[in-house]
């Protein structure tokens, strides 16, 4: 079956192991079609104190360029330039405008922060304690409805129940949660991605879990598939398990985002 990964990070983040052309050299020996370049749009130092987390504003042309010059040397395998772009709400610092996305060919959407505190950030973990998981359970789904509503050039949804990621679970049944979340994207039009990458964390399961995803099937929200990789050995991993777990939610076919802004679809 034709395999495809819309979510790729290289050493451009500076927390990646795989340089572009070692990423697409891989992708097409794994029998990928449509490869999608999606390094960490640049947050201000008030976010990113170590410069560890995403790319430098400096390097956004020389990561484009470097995009160029690689899919040129692959003209079998479609490749899109792309970043992740975090959802920051009220705290934002950036003063984005559409100019600034206009190079990029797929903006992947995310949630990462909640009210400025990293949910990935292991130094503080302890903020789990702090405010209580039910609470922050509750606003992660909060901005990710906010994200996924918004003005913002986001054409898919990256991993939309990372709040999970380190096995952190509420006392109360999500349901409603995904519910809502599934309606809110259905609403808005776009893509969500089934991330495999979430196998590899302590929640041991893909994003999103089968529940989120059945409702994200019933509500008609289209998904593609992303392997988050950031090195050469994951650029491929288990994209055939996510392509099962959405069959398995009731899904008949990935969608697939292209260079022009459009779609296709591959079946299941």
């Amino acid at each position: 079956m034709e395999l495809v990964t819309t979510h790729v990070h290289t050493t451009f983040c500076n927390h990646a192991d795989g340089s572009i052309a070692c990423m697409a050299e891989a992708a097409e020996r794994a029998g990928i079609t449509t490869l999608a370049f999606t390094e960490h749009y640049p947050l201000t130092h008030a976010f990113d104190p170590t410069e560890r987390v995403s790319m430098r504003p400096w390097r956004v042309g020389e990561y484009l360029r470097t995009i160029d010059e690689v899919r040129a040397a692959h003209p079998g395998m479609e490749i899109l330039s792309g970043c992740e772009l975090d959802w920051l709400g009220s705290t934002d610092d950036r003063g984005l405008t559409a100019e600034d996305f206009a190079d990029f060919e797929i903006v992947l959407g995310s949630v990462h922060y909640i009210d400025g505190w990293g949910i990935d950030d292991r130094g503080r973990q302890d903020h789990w304690d702090e405010v209580g998981v039910d609470v922050l359970w509750r606003r992660y789904f909060e901005l990710w409805c906010e994200a996924v509503t918004s003005d913002w050039p986001f054409t898919v949804m990256s991993h939309p129940d990372l709040i999970k990621k380190y096995g952190h679970v509420p006392s109360f049944d999500p349901l409603p949660l995904y519910r809502e979340a599934a309606e809110a994207a259905a609403a808005s039009g776009r893509m969500v991605e089934v991330n495999t990458s979430g196998s590899y964390y302590a929640c041991k399961e893909i994003f999103p879990c089968p529940a989120f995803l059945r409702e994200l099937c019933r509500a008609g929200v289209p998904c593609t598939v992303g392997t988050d990789a950031h090195s050469v050995e994951e650029t491929a991993r288990d994209i055939e398990a996510g392509y099962r777990l959405m069959r398995e939610a009731g899904y008949r076919c990935v969608t697939v985002p292209c260079r022009d802004g459009g779609r296709r679809e591959i079946a299941l």
